[in-house]
């Protein structure tokens, strides 16, 4: 596909370009930014926060105070290109790799935001363990009916904008395949010390899902709203049900500041999901039964404002099996989403994609980025979304039948990681000092 001869549309340009990535894709992204769009804002570094995952207070939010991640995202997956421990030449290259970044473009959904985190694989480089205080154990299956690939790379970038061109010009500039970045020089590129293994992209937003549903996974039809951000067809991350970036903080140790991050990547097959279920059983599998009844939920679930209102349905998950053969996802993972003050312990920055990691195949596809403090929070959350004691409480609900959305929901890959704060970020030892 030539994205720059001006036969394709303004908005496929943009959509196609991140996925497909190159310089064709970022040419045409500036050619259409030259058009129609000021300069991304540069950066400034002393002003980007001390915690990498500090995002929120940097990008857009609805009316009602959620969150709206940037359109565009990038996965890049590395690994380093020597054995053992990082040089400090390692580190410097890095740190001059990513602070390219830092002065290019402006902290926010206009600009950048970015992170890096390590795996234990990465960490298993070093004869020193890990502090105490921390937990991050190699990923694993968290049901019997998943068999997932493990992401074991020695880290993974996260590059984020509400602007295709500058994710895009961001990559190529990590990758050595730009010499300037929103007219920063670039003197030393990522990939002067590691090497790529796996590039990901996804997008997310109102009416992104419904242009992109042309996709395996997705039935004929065109059946995803243009008001969703997620092919699902609902609206997720509302404020009153994530976990706040000061929670998933590590607080104490020399790695304060940061936090654990699990990126997993969920094929999706809604064709059930949409040929077959009505819009009131699509929210009974989504939220809950209880919402169902209430009539909580109107079209892509917006009149909800701040608060899925899940936390009133908890307690009903059992007693819903038994009475109506069904329960809701979003219900059966908040049993075990609350401390035991009420805080809710995981937030999430899911996405979607068409990506089909290793082919040129179109699939619909989620990835699923949660912070935590520790890992074994998203454990626990994953284990009580299976509903195995769900299973037990009636035959209607199965395995994955009636069993909220596990049936759609297949996990393909999952990894474990963890985001130093900002002054480790560049090959951190396992207790760096200072």
């Amino acid at each position: 596909m030539d994205l720059t001869d001006g036969s394709v549309p303004r908005r496929d340009v943009l959509k196609t370009a991140v996925a497909l990535g190159g310089a064709g894709a970022l040419a045409a992204c500036l050619g259409e930014a030259d058009r129609n769009r000021e300069p991304a804002p540069t950066g400034d570094p002393g002003a980007k926060p001390a915690r990498q995952h500090a995002w929120n207070d940097a990008v857009r939010t609805d009316e009602h105070g959620n969150t709206l991640l940037p359109n565009h995202q990038v996965l890049l997956y590395v690994t380093l290109d020597e054995d053992g421990p990082p040089t400090t030449e390692d580190r410097r290259a890095v740190e001059a790799a990513l602070s390219t970044l830092d002065r290019a473009y402006e902290w926010g959904n206009e600009g950048l935001v970015h992170s890096v985190a390590y795996s234990r694989a990465y960490f298993d480089r070093f004869e020193t363990a890990l502090p105490d205080n921390l937990e991050l154990p190699r990923p694993r299956a968290l049901s019997a009916f998943e068999d997932p690939t493990f992401d074991t790379q020695d880290a993974v970038l996260h590059l984020a904008s509400d602007r295709a061109d500058v994710v895009l010009e961001a990559e190529e500039a990590l990758t050595g395949d730009r010499q300037t970045a929103n007219g920063e020089e670039v003197a030393t590129p990522l990939t002067e010390v590691v090497t790529v293994d796996s590039r990901r992209t996804g997008f997310v937003g109102a009416g992104l899902p419904a242009e992109r549903q042309d996709a395996a996974g997705i039935p004929d039809g065109e059946p995803v709203p243009e008001a969703s951000p997620l092919f699902m067809g609902f609206e997720a991350g509302f404020r009153g049900n994530q976990a706040t970036e000061d929670y998933v903080t590590v607080e104490t140790g020399p790695m304060a500041g940061g936090t654990t991050k699990v990126v997993s990547n969920i094929r999706q097959r809604l064709g059930d999901w949409y040929d077959e279920q009505t819009h009131d059983q699509r929210v009974t599998e989504l939220f809950s039964p209880g919402h169902t009844e209430a009539g909580l939920v109107e079209g892509v679930g917006s009149n909800l404002g701040a608060n899925s209102e899940v936390d009133r349905f908890v307690d009903d998950t059992l007693a819903d099996a038994r009475e109506h053969g069904r329960v809701g996802h979003a219900q059966k993972a908040a049993r075990a989403n609350r401390d035991s003050e009420g805080n809710v312990r995981l937030l999430r920055r899911h996405f979607e994609s068409t990506d089909d990691i290793g082919s040129d195949q179109q699939v619909a596809s989620l990835h699923f980025p949660s912070l935590q403090r520790h890992v074994g929070e998203f454990e626990a959350v994953r284990r009580a979304m299976n509903g195995a004691d769900v299973t037990e409480a009636t035959p209607a609900v199965r395995q994955r039948v009636n069993n909220g959305i596990l049936e759609y929901i297949f996990v393909r890959r999952r990894g474990y990681f963890l985001v130093p704060p900002r002054r480790h970020r560049a090959l951190p030892r396992p207790r760096p000092e200072g």
